[in-house]
């Protein structure tokens, strides 16, 4: 994300008994990221919500607008390395 603001997402979507059901891949630039894993999903009041593990171990949540047929990158969640201890 840049500064808060969503970016924009190109999405390959599995499509069950409606279009676009679920994130299968999305484009973050120029890399496509698999879905590895949906943690989670939820429907807001013009949205719907995934938060999703890609294939890059990195937690993202995407964002589809139903009234404007697109997708966006609302959160991207780098996990960190534990700290290793010192040694002397």
């Amino acid at each position: 994300m840049a500064g808060g603001v969503p970016i924009p997402l190109r999405v390959e979507c599995h499509s069950g008994y409606r279009a676009d059901e679920r994130p299968e891949a999305f484009w973050l630039q120029e890399r496509r990221i698999a879905v590895r894993e949906i943690l989670d999903r939820w429907l807001g009041e013009d949205h719907a919500y995934f938060k999703v593990t890609g294939e890059d171990g990195i937690r993202y949540i995407l964002r589809r607008d139903d009234h404007h047929d697109g997708w966006e990158l609302i959160l991207m969640d780098v996990p960190t390395a534990p700290p290793t201890e010192a040694r002397d």
